[in-house]
């Protein structure tokens, strides 16, 4: 795939506006054939139904959450919004609900999202056998992260019996998939109050143990350094920070500073344990990422093992893919880049 400079990008976005209906309807309806198997009757899943970055209408996205559908674009492409919800009403007859998100927008209710269609939104979905709370209009994206599917099956595969904490943890999807999949305790930490609070309706909608489960809103940078000081260890860690994040406390900058919360949480994983880490920094290079964590490993503490994919309907299908990314993220799917490493610890012998 031809990878095109941030400039060309750039063109692609603004034809984004000029758009044939006819043409996008198209485009929508090739990219639905593609995730057939993901559609039922019941629809009680949630997934990707058009990723315009990719599949030929750069800046809108449509997902459908259980029956809900949610439409973002910015407030430009607002005709485009109304065609493609009239399509797909048409398109999708078990769709019971529409919300507009307008990204960018002035006004944070339309960030949010604005009801243009139905009067009964969401309230769970269901992944991997589990059932998810969300709140599709509490935050300008729609609460759940639909790109960490798979690392959220993987952690109900792989951690029995352990001890888990999950950092930024959001509405802590992550770490209910980990009390999901057996984990011995969970602890879940972010700044908000409000998103943690979904973490305990999810908890409840699967009946699990909410005493295994810890949720602290509180500073990453505050809560780490409190961690280190009771010498408190995990068997596993999980990261998935914003793209930057600027407090009193500290900076969390994805691009430029790739490594640094791998730096700052890899001294709370037990000797053998895993720390998983997502960075989706779309103008970050698969490669050049790739070279700054193959520099961390060097001292052999630190080791990748795996790399887990993106979803094909989040990221678009070979057969629907027409708008190369920005960047190259090769050798992962997308710029949502998800690396599993293993830690060791040295050991310090006392003579």
């Amino acid at each position: 795939m031809a990878l095109l400079a941030w400039p060309e990008w750039g063109e692609i976005l603004k034809k984004g506006l000029n758009i044939n209906p006819q043409n996008l309807t198209e485009r929508i309806n090739r990219a639905i054939d593609a995730r057939s198997d993901l559609l039922n009757g019941d629809q009680t899943t949630a997934i990707r139904l058009f990723n315009g970055f990719s599949e030929s209408c750069p800046g809108l996205v449509i997902d459908l959450y259980a029956r809900t559908l949610v439409l973002a674009a910015s407030e430009a492409m607002k005709e485009i919004l109304e065609s493609s919800q009239a399509h797909l009403l048409s398109r999708l007859p078990q769709v019971n609900c529409v919300i507009q998100k307008m990204r960018a927008s002035h006004d944070p209710i339309r960030r949010r999202g604005i009801m243009t269609f139905g009067n009964n939104p969401a309230t769970q979905i269901q992944e991997h056998g589990i059932w998810y709370a969300v709140d599709l209009m509490m935050n300008q994206d729609a609460s759940l992260y639909l790109d960490t599917r798979n690392l959220r099956r993987w952690l109900l595969e792989n951690v029995a019996g352990c001890s888990v904490l999950n950092t930024f943890a959001y509405t802590g999807s992550l770490g209910i998939a980990a009390l999901a999949g057996g984990a011995a305790s969970v602890v879940q930490i972010d700044r908000s109050h409000k998103f943690l609070a979904l973490a305990r309706k999810t908890c409840a909608l699967n009946h699990l143990d909410m005493s295994k489960m810890g949720l602290h809103a509180v500073n990453f940078f505050s809560e780490v350094a409190r961690l280190k000081h009771k010498a408190d260890l995990f068997d596993y860690v999980i990261a998935d920070p914003p793209i930057f994040s600027a407090t009193k406390k500290g900076t969390v900058d994805l691009v430029n500073e790739s490594v640094r919360v791998i730096n700052k949480l890899r001294p709370l994983v037990q000797d053998g344990g895993r720390l998983l880490m997502v960075n989706n920094a779309l103008f970050l290079s698969g490669q050049d990422y790739m070279h700054s964590l193959e520099q961390l490993c060097i001292d052999g503490y630190l080791s990748i093992e795996s790399l887990i994919p993106i979803p094909l309907d989040f990221t678009g299908y070979p057969q629907t893919i027409v708008t190369p990314p920005p960047v190259n993220p090769t050798p992962f799917n997308h710029s949502t880049k998800i690396v599993i490493f293993r830690v060791r610890r040295k050991i310090i012998s006392i003579n």
